[in-house]
């Protein structure tokens, strides 16, 4: 698919392997296939198919996932701050395409960058993420375990905790007077109630600590285990006065030590032989409470071996090439799955509570710094769970007795030298505070493809108001490019050094953007060597250069780039398009050739590739670079080429593709032609008839009265009467029933009535023939309830007739109802002539 400059400036995009947020395409330069990373989205993606797709950028080394969402926002920051974006004709260009979510961005890196990644603290991204995933459902959580990590993350965020206190202080006190509660429900309920303050009696929480003490004792597996200790250690936090202490703390240490494996991990239980990363951070955390509960004092050379174990489980940590580590686990059973993000969580957890509570660990401060980079590069999770587990985290790490990570990080790593930016860097921990009395030194510069650097140990300025240290100009030599800046953090206090992890040198990528200048462009034509016509050419800007060439000229093109400060500049791409009057375009990439970008069409050996296809060219040639701000797509004017005639076995242009944005625009009109209303009788010819039918009626009500059917013979006794009432009130009902099935009520609702009416007449017909047994004197009785039936089942039977009768004439036989009521008038006297006899 070859996309036109109206839809995205210069580019062409590739159509190699999707993924969520990268795609793989290709560079064709001299028949060489070179891999090409950039990023798009997903909506954009899905658009790009075809064939024969070309990228021209500089290549790029495969990266992850992670590390491509941690480089995007430099990227397009970069990009926004382009005076003519790379991707785009125009600047409005990009505007527009930002609001249509089609955001480009390149990544071109080369093998010095595969180190480096840029960490930030906490932000209020994460702010409005934990807004948006621990919103309680109406009204309060559904569970005591999710409203505790909603609340501990608001609280370690600094965010206002919902107006869930009344509810959830509620389902507290339920769990903690419920003799039904095991020990995970009350660990759960005290670590909520540690958060919100419930009102729970001193008298109540005895009971409780002798429930959990039982199930301490009891306690075959790990979780049993860290359930019950937690309850017991967050009853302390919150009662002082409670007596919640444990008298055989070394036997509970060593129960707990016979789960470990000599790896570092933990077994769930000793019926499990597969151990878990996931289980030794429990491990270590309830091995902490234990501690701080024991009545006297614990066996150190216990806690001694207990440390070589985290030792031992540190060996087993893993690394990414940017320093961030990790813990991995693979286990599944009965706790879920656990994956790094929640396995390091619990290690990490596990390791600050058990130094809060043993004393120090002897851990490096690099794998701890690592820890933290990890915590902070996997940027904002999708769920509620993941950020819990982050966010806890990062709060162990913020404040521990092991090491606290100190971050660096830089507000902007895109510079420009046309509006002087001024390098700036901060420093802060995980969650954002500051830190303590500390210098920031810029120790070394890397120019990007060079492993040499400059020495520099220049000491950043620091704003106090602003607690960002500063450097008024970027170092002398830095020129427009990628660069990586080495800085290092040196702690005021020597004393620090022990509570801080600094992590040495800190390698940061840099963007410097400016205005590239373009000399001594020129196109020319040749004769064979001899130059026939040149043209200047002023770029960017204005040109409309004209040239008519046959098959056997050549055409040349030649310019000179140079940066801010004179050197040779060589972009990303610099692109010549020819484009046919028919809409086919040939793309040739211009080569440099030592300071100069030069390249020549030799039209006698591109015939074939131009489809022998004489006429109009349009000329345009697109310059642009990541750092450069003034890239440029410019038409220079057009050539009027004369080939020869094409031969008969030559090579057919390809079709075009149709343009993707006419599928969003207007429609053509829809004219539609409207049935042809069916003819129908005159006004008032239908008045008469509907006034023809009700004359049946007379006659059927005038044919009751011949019939003798009167009142006199109704009981007039109470019990009888009511229970005659109800039988003729039921008989009335299921006609009126039929009358409403025959206007607009459907068979199903009709059966469902029926169904109900037919039991209230089940039951009240025979009440009124046991009374009218007695009664022979009142046939009238039993010959209404005869014809009624009758004349029920009789409608029944026209509504049938009526149904056919209309389906086979149409509407001409609309009033037929009419015709019911003299059927029914003839019909009624026969039953009666036969029911007298």
């Amino acid at each position: 698919m070859k996309v036109s400059g109206d839809d995205c400036g210069f580019w062409q995009w590739g159509t190699g392997a999707l993924e969520t947020l990268a795609v793989v395409a290709t560079m064709n330069k001299d028949d060489n296939v070179t891999p090409i990373c950039f990023l798009v989205d997903e909506e954009m993606a899905d658009s790009f198919s075809g064939e024969n797709d070309m990228v021209m950028f500089s290549p790029c080394k495969k990266q992850s996932g992670r590390r491509l969402r941690t480089r995007t926002l430099d990227w397009c920051r970069m990009l926004e701050r382009s005076q003519e974006p790379v991707s785009l004709r125009r600047p409005i260009k990009f505007a527009m395409a930002r609001k249509l979510g089609f955001i480009v961005v390149l990544l071109a890196v080369t093998s010095i960058y595969e180190a480096v990644a840029i960490f930030h603290p906490i932000s209020e991204s994460h702010r409005s993420a934990a807004l948006e995933l621990f919103s309680p459902a109406v009204g309060s959580f559904s569970s005591l375990e999710e409203a505790y990590e909603a609340l501990i993350t608001f609280e370690v965020l600094g965010l206002k905790k919902p107006e869930i206190k009344d509810h959830t202080c509620n389902s507290v006190v339920d769990t903690l007077s419920s003799p039904s509660s095991n020990s995970k429900d009350l660990h759960h309920a005290f670590r909520v109630n540690g958060l919100l303050k419930c009102k729970i009696s001193t008298g109540d929480l005895t009971g409780i600590v002798s429930r959990l003490k039982d199930a301490v004792k009891d306690a075959t597996t790990l979780l049993d285990y860290y359930h019950s200790i937690g309850g017991l250690v967050l009853i302390k936090d919150q009662n002082p006065e409670v007596d919640v202490f444990l008298g055989n703390a070394d036997g509970i240490l060593r129960s707990i030590k016979a789960l470990s494996q000599s790896d570092g991990r933990w077994r769930y239980s000793s019926n499990n032989p597969e151990s878990s990363t996931y289980a030794a951070g429990l491990a270590l955390e309830t091995l902490s409470g234990v501690i701080s509960l024991s009545a006297t004092p614990v066996d150190e050379n216990l806690i001694g071996t207990l440390k070589k174990d985290i030792v031992k489980l540190f060996d087993s940590i893993k690394k990414y090439d940017d320093g961030a580590y990790y813990f991995d686990d693979k286990l599944i059973d009965a706790s879920g799955h656990q994956g790094p993000l929640s396995a390091t969580s619990a290690v990490v957890r596990g390791l600050t509570t058990f130094a809060s509570a043993s004393g120090s660990l002897n851990i490096p401060e690099e794998k701890i710094l690592g820890l933290a980079r990890f915590l902070l590069g996997i940027g904002i999770p999708g769920n509620s769970k993941d950020l819990y587990y982050q966010i806890d985290a990062l709060s162990c790490l913020e404040n521990n007795r092991v090491s606290v990570p100190l971050v660096l990080s830089l507000p902007a790593t895109v510079l420009s030298l046309t509006s002087k930016d001024k390098l700036k860097v901060k420093v802060n921990t995980v969650l954002g505070s500051a830190g303590p009395p500390l210098s920031v030194k810029l120790m070394q510069v890397f120019s990007s493809g060079s492993k040499d650097a400059s020495v520099l140990k220049q000491e950043l300025n620091y704003d106090p108001k602003e607690g960002i240290h500063t450097m008024d100009a970027l170092p002398e030599g830095v020129d427009v490019g990628e660069y990586i800046f080495a800085f290092e953090i040196v702690l005021s206090d020597p004393e620090h050094k022990k509570i801080y992890a600094t992590g040495g040198r800190t390698k940061v990528p840099i963007h410097v953007t400016g205005v590239v200048t373009v000399d001594n462009a020129k196109i020319a034509l040749l004769e064979g060597d001899v130059l026939e016509s040149e043209i200047k050419l002023d770029l960017p800007g204005k040109n409309d250069a004209a040239v008519s060439a046959n098959h056997l000229q050549k055409l040349h093109l030649s310019f000179l780039l140079k940066t801010p400060l004179g050197k040779p500049f060589k972009p990303h791409q610099a692109l010549l398009k020819l484009r046919h009057e028919t809409g086919v375009e040939h793309i040739f990439v211009v080569g440099n050739s030592g300071k100069r970008f030069e390249m020549t069409l030799d039209f006698l050996g591109l015939v074939d590739k131009f489809y022998y296809l004489s006429g109009q060219y349009n000329i345009e040639l697109s310059v642009g670079d990541a750092v450069m701000e003034n890239s440029f797509l410019q038409a220079l004017g057009y050539i009027e080429l004369d080939l020869p005639k094409a031969p008969e076995k030559s090579t057919h242009p390809p079709p075009q593709p149709a343009d993707p944005y006419l599928r969003y625009g207007p429609k053509a009109e829809i004219n539609h032609i409207f049935r042809v209303p069916e003819k129908r009788p005159p006004q008032q010819l239908s008045f008469t008839f509907l006034g023809l039918v009700f004359v049946p009626f007379l006659a059927f009500l005038i044919g009751l009265l011949r019939l003798g059917v009167n009142l006199k013979n109704f009981p007039t006794s109470a019990v009888p009467a009511t229970f005659a009432i109800l039988f003729h009130g039921g008989i009335a009902a299921v006609l009126l029933l039929y009358v409403f099935f025959w206007w607009k009520l459907d068979l199903f609702t009709t059966l469902k009535a029926l169904g109900v009416l037919g039991i209230f007449l089940m039951f009240s017909q025979p009440l009124l023939l046991r009374r009218l047994r007695h009664c022979h004197h009142h046939p009238f009785h039993f010959r209404s309830i005869i014809i009624l039936e009758l004349i029920s089942y009789r409608i029944y039977k026209l509504r049938r007739v009526y149904i056919s009768v209309y389906e086979l004439w149409g509407s001409w036989i609309a009033d037929f109802p009419g015709i019911i009521f003299v059927d029914l008038g003839l019909y009624c006297k026969r039953v009666y002539s036969k029911i007298t006899q």
